[in-house]
């Protein structure tokens, strides 16, 4: 299935990085100073560490055949 949109955002890519013979180095640097030169603001993106999950209560175990605390004899608590 051919998107058009698509088609056209690689037909731009494949032109740009034609310009600079596909050299990675060249192309970045390209975009570096395009994005000064467009006078927004760029933020670096720094991955975030996961924080690791804090348990909220007890775990209690339930099995279908397994009788619920406030159901049992209190002898048996």
């Amino acid at each position: 299935m051919n998107d058009p949109i698509v088609e056209e955002i690689r037909r731009v890519r494949d032109a740009h990085a034609a310009r600079f013979n596909y050299d990675l180095n060249a192309i970045f640097q390209d975009i570096k100073e395009r994005e000064k030169k467009s006078g927004l603001k760029f933020i670096q993106g720094v991955a975030r560490q996961p924080v690791p999950q804090q348990p909220t209560g007890t775990a209690v175990s339930v099995l279908p055949e397994s009788t619920p605390p406030e159901a049992a004899p209190t002898a048996i608590l």
